[in-house]
């Protein structure tokens, strides 16, 4: 596309890039390409972009902050990234809300852990377990991203979405957004909507929650004996920081595997076996297990294949040492399952979307 042409796109809200490399567009940084690249700025250009696409018979994925994306190949159709902005306190003082809350809707480009201390600035809690999550905040509903005993779907009132089905905007409450551990509506039925913006349901007032292993040891260095919930972001910061490869230099997803939740008796039998074992209980009779320690027993934390490894750091975490491709990361993933299922006869499940 020549420069007017990309100039007159850029008014009507997005830019076009043909052929275009996705490396720097993905937090693994592995190599790929799109055939069209869309950057998008106004999502009011979204409906058009996609009746273009479709009468063109063309794919399309949707891109955020690309921390929950391995690209195993290049991308034949268009990548639409959402670049937009915009945050906003849309009702200081709800109604009916335990304590005094507040809501606050947020574009769906917008950076996550920007967002989260734009929230704690002002006055508003529940996000500060979730600091420093790499991604977007329009990529938090789908992945329902969670941490420290903290999930965003207990915050999420409300979420305005493109309906690719019936080609409307749509306002999805809580309860329709049918979120569940690293799932959601949105997860199940994927491709089917483009979120625009998310409405938060914050509270001014909340107890904070410490109880995630190494939270309180961390605001004890911190010399923090009275934390407020900047307190808590800032200590969890630390502890994420410390515990995981930084995506600046050095390429990974954060978390690349669930943890699995298993029927209660499997889990007891497993226990049986491995009496450090961690297992949690959840409802209805299942437990969940954790899948680094699951890693680790099978010798697998710190390993490498070529430029694809295990973080020495944390077993979770799968890394691309500097010239990976997507496909070498897949494979690694592939075999780091196999040998968890073949000692435990547990299947791992990849949290990012495989391309």
């Amino acid at each position: 596309m020549n420069d007017s042409r990309a100039s007159a796109a850029a008014n009507f809200g997005y830019t076009v890039h043909e052929n275009a490399s996705l490396l720097d567009r993905t937090t693994f940084r592995v190599p790929a390409r799109a055939a069209t690249l869309i950057d998008v700025h106004e999502f009011d250009a979204v409906p058009r972009l996609l009746e273009q696409a479709g009468a063109q018979n063309r794919e399309v994925l949707v891109l955020g902050g690309g921390s929950n994306v391995l690209f195993t190949r290049d991308w034949p159709g268009i990548v639409l990234a959402l670049r937009t902005r915009g945050l906003d306190i849309v009702e200081q003082h709800v109604p009916g809300a335990p304590g005094d809350a507040a809501i606050v809707r947020a574009a769906a480009g917008e950076t996550w852990d920007d967002f989260v201390h734009w929230t704690l600035a002002h006055g508003l809690r529940g996000l500060e377990n979730l600091a420093l999550i790499p991604g977007s905040v329009g990529a938090a509903p789908i992945q329902n991203i969670g941490a420290y005993g903290v999930e965003v779907g207990e915050f999420v009132h409300a979420v305005q979405a493109f309906d690719r089905t019936t080609n409307s905007i749509v306002r999805l409450d809580r309860a329709a957004c049918a979120f569940a551990y690293r799932d959601s509506l949105f997860k199940r039925e994927a491709g089917r909507y483009l979120i625009a913006a998310v409405d938060f349901l914050l509270p001014r007032e909340r107890a904070l929650r410490l109880d995630y292993d190494g939270v309180r040891e961390e605001l004890a260095a911190m010399g923090a004996t009275d934390p407020d919930a900047r307190a808590v972001a800032h200590a969890i910061s630390r502890v994420r920081t410390r515990k995981l490869p930084d995506p600046v230099t050095t390429g990974n997803a954060g978390s690349f595997f669930k943890n699995p939740i298993v029927a209660a008796g499997v889990a007891d039998a497993l226990r049986h076996e491995n009496a450090k074992m961690p297992v949690w209980p959840v409802n209805d009779g299942h437990a969940k297990l954790s899948a680094a320690w699951l890693i680790e027993a099978c010798g697998l934390k710190g390993f490498r294949d070529g430029n694809a490894g295990v973080s020495s750091q944390h077993a979770l975490v799968l890394i691309n040492h500097g010239n990976a491709s997507g496909a070498q990361i897949w494979a690694l993933a592939r075999h780091v399952m196999d040998a968890v299922q073949a000692r435990f006869g547990v299947r791992l499940e990849a949290e990012p979307l495989i391309v």
